[in-house]
């Protein structure tokens, strides 16, 4: 089977354990997924069955939108409820101070990520090294939040919405906060993907894999069987000539080429769409 669709990951449950469902729900043994995301996080998680695996990284991935729950004063290494330590208890904040905080991480942010992050540290996951208690430095991360919002304020809990570009941290974003308003300690208590790019959750229906890819159409004018039979074609049978990736239609199914120094190489050829 080859499906390319959204599928709506639940919390406390991870990303492979969640596509191990779905490979049984499909009865197909190929498939992947685009974008983990931490148990503790829910949402969009984006889903190809068979060789439309292949089609990852050509499809419009971001901006990604997170909804999610700060706990002003709650102590966890994690950054989430999964490690709770304590909890300070804190004076209320005015609804304009919270606003100013989270609207001061707008634009090119420069940050720590989690210390329980999939980041590698000589070839071990940073969170295998921080369960096992091991000390280690993380490099700072640049990130572009291009929109944040407060949704609601209802002390201790903040719910904020984030646009951010891909590989960003929601959990430093909510420390950041916090730091931004005077305290040392916070962690979300809830997470949730609203989307990833152009694609939202919509029932698992399969997607339109022309309307989906982040790459432009090309046009072949050339003898359609060279597609068919994988041939090599030649420059002058295709409209554009510049160097990329392209898409070309060829009915029931498309191929993806690379132009590069005027020879055309098949990236994927003859991906079934029907």
């Amino acid at each position: 089977m080859n499906r390319l669709f959204v599928a709506y990951k639940p919390t406390w449950i991870s990303s492979n354990h969640f596509l191990s469902h779905l490979k049984r729900k499909y009865k197909t043994k190929k498939a992947g997924f685009t974008g983990t995301l931490d148990p503790f996080a829910k949402g969009v998680l984006i889903i190809g069955l068979g060789s439309h695996t292949k089609l990852f990284r050509f499809l419009n991935k971001t901006p990604k939108k997170y909804r999610a729950t700060l706990w002003l004063g709650a102590k966890s290494d994690s950054l989430d409820t999964e490690m709770i330590e304590k909890v300070e208890h804190l004076r209320e904040f005015s609804y304009e101070d919270i606003q100013k905080s989270v609207k001061s991480l707008e634009g090119e942010l420069e940050y720590e990520p989690p210390i329980f992050s999939a980041k590698k540290i000589n070839g071990q996951r940073a969170y295998d090294l921080a369960r096992a208690g091991k000390e280690f430095t993380l490099n700072k991360i640049n990130s572009s939040i291009y929109e944040i919002d407060l949704i609601n304020y209802c002390h201790p809990f903040v719910t904020f919405e984030a646009t951010v570009s891909q590989g960003t941290y929601i959990r430093s974003l909510g420390l950041l906060i916090a730091k931004d308003l005077g305290l040392k300690y916070a962690s979300l208590s809830a997470l949730e993907r609203l989307n990833e790019g152009q694609f939202v959750y919509d029932g698992e229906k399969a997607l339109d894999i022309k309307q989906s890819l982040n790459i432009k159409e090309n046009f072949y004018n050339g003898d359609s069987d060279n597609i068919k039979y994988g041939r090599v074609l030649a420059l002058e049978d295709v409209e554009i000539k510049k160097d990329g990736y392209y898409w070309l239609d060829n009915g029931d199914n498309i191929s993806i080429i690379n132009i590069q120094n005027k020879i055309i190489k098949y990236d994927l050829n003859k991906v079934n769409i029907c």
